[in-house]
Order: structure tokens, then C-alpha cells, then sequence
């Protein structure tokens, strides 16, 4: 499968790739997470350490190693 590189709905992310994800802050503002994450049913996780991270995303992209 093709990861895309534009930016796509959380509600089609896969769930055996790594992903670069946005989530908004409290101000409302959009941010790409700094660190792999990895879907895990409907939970999230860190892909470096498997840990559950408490976000809510709202697009994701194929996660480039030169982060």
C-alpha cells in the first residue's frame, strides 16, 4: 500500500504503519505530534516505545524518518 505524503482524515488511518499525526492544542491550533505514532485499535501509541499516548488526532501522513 501507498502512504499518501498530502495530509488525510484520522478516520481512514491504517493500522500497521507508523504515522506523523495532527492534533489540535487547547488554543484551537493544529500541530503535527514530534514522535512516530501507531494506531492501536481506537487508543493511539508512541511507535518508539508502544505506550499509550492520550491524543485525540485529526489527520495523519506517512510518517519520513527524518523527523
Amino acid at each position: 500500500m501507498q502512504l499518501p505524503a498530502e495530509w488525510m482524515p484520522v478516520s481512514i488511518a491504517p493500522f500497521d504503519r507508523d504515522l506523523e499525526v495532527c492534533v489540535l492544542d487547547y488554543d484551537g491550533l493544529v500541530h503535527a505530534v514530534a514522535f512516530p505514532c501507531h494506531k492501536d485499535g481506537a487508543r493511539w501509541v508512541d511507535a518508539s516505545n508502544r505506550k499509550h499516548v492520550d491524543i485525540q488526532p485529526t489527520l495523519w501522513r506517512k510518517w519520513i524518518e527524518s523527523h
